[in-house]
């Protein structure tokens, strides 16, 4: 039976990972997963949608900053939030598998379990761009020519593995890739928007607040030039009836309203100017929300779990800077910060202190390496300057404080490492070694994280640096950070629960030197050069976990950041017109999924008029 099913090349309910080597033919399936089950192949919906939730009212939401551009795949202008409501991609990811993806412009695949090398998305031939024009193979390879030349470099960097883009015929497009090695960009390739050929031609590279064309659920609706952009539901959308979609974009409309700083954006939500609010500063979500609308019950507060790590928020130190390359200031910066005062007098006790790249997951390491992991470490110990290597080999723990506001010891010990890395004194200030004041300026924009680095900055002058706090509007400091053009800055470093091919994207070599990479901390290190290419050619579950690990003992021991703080689960606040299934996805908060109670849209619409 199987055998005359290859012979027929049927849909095979087979994720990559679960096909033994004796069906080593080309298959056909019509879902993926790298190294993940494909649990709802046959769902009817997804578990965490409700198929029977009404469609109508409006999901309006912050933003921070400003924009001047439509497309956020260009290397110019700054993109509107939200575009991604615009397009679909060609399989679209599950909320509650660590990376499944199920059918949305292609219906299926087909694939050589055994050669890794090329893999061709079938593109549903009922797919259609919004003026009715069907979605072709020729879109797909329009699309992808265009992110790898003149995409922004993360994106091509990324997608480097792609050799080539074949159009087969109308609906079959294959990806040919520069080696069998990296499973995973077979389901990579399919997680990007998919733009009409026509429309990339002729604007891909102009910034300008008309989108490229695109099949998604939602059209661009009004825009109010870096102040407000809505995004309104396609009624004619080809994909609403995919598996993927039912009980899913059920608000006519989705509007972002932007805001300078987070204290103005709060007062924006008290009155009513958007209604739904993630919660992501500690003193708000313990004591702010004692206005009149709580009080006469129209918000409601809800703390949502995630299976996924939790972000790591971190102080970068720019390599690139010769101040930073001691190992020994990088461990001094980190000694000089005191999480546990913050944590206590800012942030009521609510954060933890992010003790791993991959915090709150399986993928963080804990304790000492693992036989296992001591399996891929020690052909590479030697290659570690010594005390990354001993780092790499303890037990993980950042300093911690007395909570009093003083941090003596983590100062003391951190000017004991200055002064071992050839650092002096001279008339009360701080030299380098090579008789350069010890100066460091530390690049930031809006006012959410003053309150958190002055402290920091504070205790960097009482060990000697001539430390600044330097605040630029948005468009500056995209523009400074995307040339790395900073000593340090607060990066988030976001992870899923299958982590791949994209860390050398964050912490690779090749990324440190290409600007508008992820490299923010300049990091060259051929030892996690190495585990990230491993990681990447991880064949099942149990390696992506095991080089994870290492991986992240390997960061945390090369002191490049100074992680700061992070919370298991998401706080949102929002106006009481707004539901969504009892079970929620494990992995996401999944507003896609929400949708309006009519009848409670009207009371805070009324109360809201009073």
């Amino acid at each position: 039976m199987i055998k005359n099913a290859l012979l027929k090349t049927a849909i095979l309910v087979i994720a990559i990972s679960w096909i033994p080597v004796s069906l080593a033919a080309p298959i056909t399936t019509t879902a993926l997963g790298h190294n993940s089950p494909t649990e709802y192949i046959n769902a009817p919906y997804m578990p965490y949608a409700n198929p029977d939730a009404p469609t109508g009212g409006t999901l309006s939401l912050d933003a921070r900053g400003t924009f001047n551009s439509a497309n956020k795949w260009m290397t110019t202008g700054v993109a509107m939030i939200g575009t991604d409501y615009l397009y679909d991609t060609l399989m679209t990811g599950s909320l509650n598998e660590a990376f499944t993806m199920y059918p949305q412009l292609a219906n299926k695949v087909t694939y050589d379990p055994e050669d890794t090398s090329w893999i061709i998305y079938h593109v549903n031939p009922k797919a259609r761009f919004w003026d009715g024009s069907p979605v072709t193979s020729s879109d797909v390879k329009a699309t992808f020519d265009a992110l790898l030349t003149k995409g922004p470099m993360y994106i091509r960097s990324y997608l480097g593995d792609i050799r080539e883009v074949q159009v087969i015929n109308k609906q079959q497009v294959k990806f040919v890739f520069a080696s069998s090695d990296n499973k995973e960009i077979l389901l990579t390739v399919g997680q990007f928007p998919i733009f009409a050929k026509s429309s990339i031609d002729k604007d891909f590279e102009k910034i300008t607040l008309t989108p490229l064309m695109g099949s998604g659920p939602y059209k661009i609706g009004r825009v109010d030039a870096g102040r407000a952009v809505s995004y309104v539901r396609d009624p004619n959308y080809w994909g609403r009836d995919l598996m993927v979609n039912r009980g899913r974009y059920n608000f006519d409309m989705i509007k972002f309203v932007y805001y300078q700083s987070d204290e103005i954006a709060f007062e924006g939500f008290k009155s009513g100017q958007y209604r739904f609010r993630p919660e992501n500063k500690a003193s708000n979500w313990a004591t702010g929300y004692t206005f009149p609308a709580v009080e006469a019950g129209m918000i409601k507060k809800e703390t949502i779990s995630s299976e996924n790590p939790v972000p790591m928020q971190a102080l970068v130190m720019n390599m690139r800077q010769p101040i930073f390359q001691d190992i020994r200031v990088r461990q001094a910066l980190s000694a000089a910060y005191d999480f546990e005062w913050m944590n206590k007098t800012l942030f009521h006790g609510q954060y933890e202190r992010l003790q791993s790249f991959f915090h709150g997951s399986e993928l963080a390491a804990t304790g000492t390496p693992s036989s296992e992991e001591m399996k891929v470490l020690r052909p590479l110990l030697s290659k570690l300057e010594p005390i990354q290597r001993q780092a790499v080999l303890a037990k993980w723990q950042l300093p911690t404080s007395d909570g009093s506001g003083f941090n003596r010891q983590g100062l003391l010990a951190a000017r004991q490492l200055l002064l071992d890395a050839g650092f002096y004194y001279k008339d009360m200030k701080l030299y380098q070694p090579n008789g350069q004041p010890a100066k460091i300026e530390i690049l930031m924009t809006g006012e959410t994280m003053g309150r958190v680095l002055l402290p920091y900055i504070r205790n960097l002058k009482r060990l000697g640096f001539d430390a600044t706090l330097r605040q630029v509007d948005g468009p500056q400091y995209y523009e400074r950070t995307r040339r790395f053009d900073y000593d340090m800055m607060v990066n988030v470093f976001a992870q899923s629960l299958s982590p791949g091919a994209e860390q050398a994207g964050f912490w690779g070599s090749e990324a440190a030197d290409q600007m508008g990479n992820s490299n923010t901390a300049g990091i060259k290190n051929a030892v996690i050069d190495t585990i990230i290419k491993k990681l990447g050619n991880a064949h099942n579950r149990d390696e992506i976990v095991l080089y994870t690990h290492v991986l992240d003992r390997l960061l945390r021991a090369g002191y490049y950041v100074v992680p700061l703080y992070g919370k298991s689960g998401t706080n949102v606040a929002y106006w009481d017109q707004y539901r969504h299934a009892k079970k929620l996805p494990t992995n996401a908060v999944g507003i896609d999924y929400w949708w309006t109670d009519k009848a409670a849209e009207a009371r805070v619409n009324n109360y809201l008029k009073q």
